[in-house]
C-alpha cells in the first residue's frame, strides 16, 4: 500500500524501493504496533479470555492461572498492518505467507475459544479436526507455491552444505510440504509452554529465514553462495521483518512473569508461516537446524507418547521436553535463557550452512 504510493517518486522516495530498508521499517513498525496497543489489549481480554492451567502439569504454573490468552490476535495484527504497509502487495509469494497465517490463526482461535468456554486446557478442537483442516490449507498454500515458482524449482528439494544438489521428488513435493507446515505449527505450538520460549526461538529462527531469502532473491549472491535464484522472493524479507517485529512486541509483555499467553492462535500462526516461508526459499531441511529446538520438544512428545502405548512406561517426567526439565528441578527462567542460547547456536550452524558447501 504504502510501498505502491512512495514508489511512485523519485529522489529521495527511492529508498523505499530497497528491501533493506523496507525490511527494517516493517520490523520497527509490528513492534510498535504491539507495544502501543499491547497493554490495551491486555486489558480488554483479561476478563474474557483467560488461560486455563492443565491440573496434570508442573504445580509451579497453577500460580498463572487467570493470565490472558489469545496474545497470537494481536501479532497477526500487527503483521498484517505493517506487511500492507511494506510490502510490494502484487507479489504473490507474500499473499501466500499471509493466506498461511491467517487461516492457522483462526484454527488456533477457535481451538483457544473453546478451551476458555469450557476452562479446560484439553477441550478445544479434536486433534483430527485440527490436522484435517492445517492439511487442506497447507496443500492450498503449496499449489500457490507450486504456480510461482520456476519450473526447475517446482517440486525439488535443495540439500544444506551441499551445493548444486537439487532433487526432484515429483508429486511427493506436496505431501512433504504438508508435513513441513503442519509438522512446523504444531512443533512451535508445543514449545509454547513457558513465558518466553517460544517466541525467542521462533524469531531466531525467522531471523535465519529472512537472511536467506534475501540471498535467494538476489542473482548475485545466490550465484556466488551456489544457492538457487528465485525472483521474487527477496520480498519475503519485509514480510519477515514484520513477524519478527510482533513476536519481539509480544515478547515484551510476555517475559517472565507473563502479562499475556500467546495461544494456539499465535503459535500455530507463526509456525506455519515459518514453515511455509522455509518452503518458499527452498531451504525446508534447513529447519531441522535452526529450528532443532521445535523438533526435539515434539519428538519429545512422539516418543512419550508411543513408549506408553507399547511399553506401558514414560520415558520422560513429563513431555514436552521443557516440561521434563522443570520436573528435574531446573527453574522456568533457567530452561528458557539455555533454550534462547541454545536456538542462536542452531541458527548460527544454520547461516554456515550457506558458505559451508
Amino acid at each position: 500500500m504504502f510501498y505502491s504510493l512512495v514508489t511512485q517518486f523519485d529522489g529521495i522516495f527511492n529508498l523505499f524501493r530497497y528491501i533493506t530498508f523496507r525490511t527494517g521499517a516493517s520490523l520497527f513498525t509490528a513492534f510498535l504496533i504491539y507495544f502501543i496497543f499491547g497493554n490495551k489489549f491486555i486489558n480488554f481480554i483479561k476478563n474474557k479470555f483467560t488461560q486455563p492451567i492443565r491440573k496434570v502439569g508442573p504445580q509451579t504454573h497453577l500460580k498463572k492461572q487467570g493470565t490472558p490468552t489469545m496474545g497470537g490476535l494481536l501479532i497477526i495484527f500487527s503483521v498484517l498492518i505493517s506487511s500492507l504497509l511494506w510490502c510490494n502487495l502484487k507479489n504473490g509469494y507474500v499473499w501466500i505467507v499471509l493466506f498461511t497465517m491467517i487461516s492457522f490463526g483462526f484454527i488456533g482461535f477457535i481451538d483457544d475459544y473453546f478451551k476458555v468456554v469450557n476452562g479446560d486446557a484439553y477441550r478445544g478442537l479434536s486433534a483430527k479436526l485440527r490436522l484435517v483442516l492445517q492439511s487442506i490449507l497447507s496443500l492450498i498454500a503449496c499449489y500457490g507455491i507450486y504456480l510461482l515458482m520456476p519450473n526447475e524449482f517446482k517440486t525439488a528439494l535443495t540439500i544444506p552444505f551441499f551445493k548444486n544438489i537439487l532433487w526432484d521428488i515429483g508429486i511427493l513435493y506436496f505431501v512433504f510440504v504438508i508435513l513441513v507446515i503442519v509438522g512446523t505449527a504444531n512443533s512451535v505450538n508445543l514449545t509454547d509452554g513457558l513465558d518466553g520460549l517460544a517466541s525467542m526461538v521462533v524469531i531466531n529462527s525467522f531471523i535465519v529465514f529472512l537472511i536467506v531469502a534475501y540471498l535467494i532473491g538476489r542473482a548475485d549472491f545466490s550465484l556466488y553462495l551456489f544457492l538457487p535464484y528465485i525472483p521474487g522472493v527477496g520480498e519475503i524479507s519485509v514480510l519477515i521483518g514484520a513477524l519478527i517485529g510482533g513476536t519481539l512486541g509480544f515478547l515484551w509483555f510476555n517475559a517472565y512473569p507473563a502479562k499475556i499467553f500467546m495461544g494456539d492462535v499465535g503459535s500455530l500462526a507463526l509456525g506455519a508461516s515459518l514453515g511455509v516461508i522455509s518452503v518458499i526459499v527452498k531451504n525446508e531441511f534447513l529447519l531441522l537446524i535452526c529450528g532443532a529446538i521445535f523438533v526435539s520438544e515434539a519428538l519429545s512428545v512422539i516418543i512419550q507418547i508411543a513408549s506408553k502405548k507399547f511399553r506401558g512406561k514414560k520415558v520422560f517426567r513429563m513431555a514436552p521436553l521443557h516440561h521434563h526439565l522443570e520436573l528435574g528441578g531446573l527453574n522456568e527462567q533457567t530452561i528458557v535463557i539455555r533454550f534462547w542460547i541454545i536456538s542462536i547456536i542452531l541458527a548460527l550452524i544454520a547461516l554456515s550452512s550457506l558458505k559451508i558447501r
